[in-house]
């Protein structure tokens, strides 16, 4: 959890949760979109849990249509005294909403964002930027490719905000992603309506005039306004539920540097598979679809990556040591270029089953530790794609996590297999939403 430092004194935060949901009547009829239910609890709930663990604990929520279910949920959900209500009598608008939530804020600054979205940016670098931009208001912008579903918004060198443009295709650009932090007393001074929209009338009027900052968060996003994208939560968020007790304890413990190690398989976990053969190349190496995007999101997870392979290619003469170290070193300076790394990298050409070194032998695990001391076995995750991989796991006293990649008809659940998912970048994803 951030401390308050990281923060810059940020204590608040006011959800907007009165939003109508007329385009989620099909999926989810009477309720707030923010109660829609996913993976089994409302999504309100995950929007909370992010302030939590981003070491805000105050909330003021903005309601106004059909508030009860939310009152209700929140008086299971929350102590008492960690929240207040901003009732709107009648629908006063983004903008009023937030204004009559900022007259109950009781720090200098406020958190303000929407209870239908969840953007997983890091508060304590809006809180930075913000007071060193000296800001009125600083938006967290998201990073997109091919979309029509949202506006554009574009900055200058300073990342002051320069215009907000309209609705359209854009190949790339950057959207609001629906959270702001707000200087509180200089935004009630202001002269503004008691309706009014916060987005249409305050900030696209706001460019030039009001010290407007923005800055890029290329972190998980998902706004549940439209079936389809609720459809997409659904998926997304049921990866975290049921999550055991070593999983939960990684993802805490991960982002603070204390010690997790992660074992990864390479063929058809990193890059897939050459069908009955081995790759002799780098131009036969193919890295699956995201992967270099879950490797970075992975190294900020994990302390330490290792990779461990069987190469029974070179045992048969078919390559040299040569070539795969060819491969390797080309593999190593892709990921990081894509600001992901691998530590180290640990083979087994022999041919014989017998060999400490084949999986699923843990003796590469064995060696890895012996190299690097601060690897810690019982603080390590290995992910394979193959039963084999998973025993090595267990013999070396790791958890597990089974990717299908190759075997999606594999029978699970399996006595070595901790966990399973489609891909590196889905339990990447997972990882990342907490």
């Amino acid at each position: 959890m951030p401390d308050n430092f990281s923060l810059m004194g940020l204590k608040e935060v006011i959800i907007l949760a009165g939003g109508l949901g007329t385009r989620l009547r099909s999926a989810v009829p009477d309720l707030p979109k923010c109660m829609a239910p996913v993976a089994g609890k409302p999504f309100l709930s995950y929007v909370i849990d992010f302030c939590l663990q981003a070491g805000i604990s105050k909330f003021i929520f903005a309601l106004g249509y059909k508030s009860d279910p939310i009152t209700d949920f929140l008086s299971d959900r929350l102590p008492a005294d960690s929240y207040q209500l901003s009732i709107e009598s009648e629908p006063l608008g983004t903008g009023g909403a937030i204004r009559l939530a900022c007259s109950k804020a009781t720090g200098d600054q406020v958190l303000v964002l929407n209870g239908d979205t969840l953007f997983r940016i890091d508060v304590g670098d809006l809180a930075r930027s913000h007071h060193d931009h000296r800001a009125l208001c600083t938006l967290a912008l998201k990073p997109m490719e091919n979309f029509d579903r949202y506006g554009v918004v574009e900055l200058d060198e300073t990342s002051a905000i320069t215009s907000f443009r309209e609705k359209q295709y854009y190949t790339q650009g950057l959207i609001n992603g629906g959270i702001y932090l707000l200087d509180v007393a200089r935004f009630l001074a202001e002269d503004l309506p008691e309706k009014f929209s916060f987005e249409k009338d305050w900030l696209e009027k706001s460019c030039g005039g009001r010290r407007l900052f923005g800055l890029v968060q290329d972190a998980y996003f998902i706004d549940i306004g439209i079936p389809e994208d609720f459809a997409k939560a659904q998926r997304d968020l049921s990866s975290l539920e049921g999550s055991p007790s070593w999983l939960l304890t990684l993802e805490r413990e991960g982002q603070t540097g204390t010690g997790w190690t992660l074992f990864l398989d390479r063929d058809g976990v990193i890059n897939r598979e050459k069908e009955q053969s081995y790759i002799f190349h780098y131009d036969e190496f193919i890295f699956y679809e995201h992967n270099l995007e879950a490797l970075r999101l992975l190294t900020g997870i994990f302390s330490r990556i290792v990779v461990v392979t069987n190469q029974r290619g070179i045992g048969k003469g078919l390559m040299t040591v040569g070539d795969l170290e060819d491969i390797h070193g080309k593999m190593v300076a892709e990921i990081a270029g894509a600001g992901g790394k691998i530590d180290a990298i640990y083979y087994c050409d022999s041919l014989s089953d017998d060999h400490p070194h084949r999986k699923p032998n843990p003796g590469m695990a064995f060696a890895a530790q012996r190299d690097i001391p601060e690897i810690d076995l019982s603080r390590s995750v290995m992910v394979g794609n193959n039963i084999s991989d998973m025993e090595f796991g267990r013999n070396a006293g790791m958890y597990t996590v089974f990717l299908t990649t190759t075997s999606p008809d594999q029978p699970l659940p399996h006595p070595a297999v901790d966990l399973a998912f489609p891909s590196l970048y889905d339990f990447a994803k997972a990882l990342h939403l907490r």
